[in-house]
């Protein structure tokens, strides 16, 4: 027989509030910083290459900070916790400016092309 699922937990705003804010600062700590700073060099801006480096050293540290809060330590967990924050984004400024603000270190920044490297104008 399945065992049963694991109760999802559930956050209040407040509470999401404080998870976001210290899962942003898990980014900040040095040995957490150096490793997504490798990952990031060594993907080299390619995108298929973040999703195989960056995003699984990113799922690490957020997981670390989630489980005290009763989200699973699986990828699963941290599926759930950005469901949570999506869901409270439209609710509340704050969460919905943290949100960007991890977003902002979890994805490369968008490169333009060169002027004149585009469709020809005529």
């Amino acid at each position: 027989m399945a065992s049963a699922p694991a109760q999802q937990p559930s956050l209040t705003v407040e509470q999401a509030r404080v998870v976001l804010s210290e899962v942003i600062q898990a980014f900040s700590v040095p040995e957490n910083a150096a490793r997504m700073e490798e990952a990031r060099e060594s993907a080299c801006n390619d995108m298929g290459k973040m999703l195989q480096l960056v995003l699984p050293v990113a799922t690490q540290i957020q997981q670390e900070v989630i489980k005290a809060y009763g989200f699973n330590n699986e990828g699963e967990g941290v599926l759930k916790f950005a469901r949570l924050v999506k869901m409270y984004e439209t609710q509340d400024p704050e969460i919905a400016a943290m949100s960007l603000k991890l977003k902002s270190l979890l994805l490369p920044p968008l490169s333009t092309p060169p002027i004149g490297s585009g469709i020809p104008t005529s």
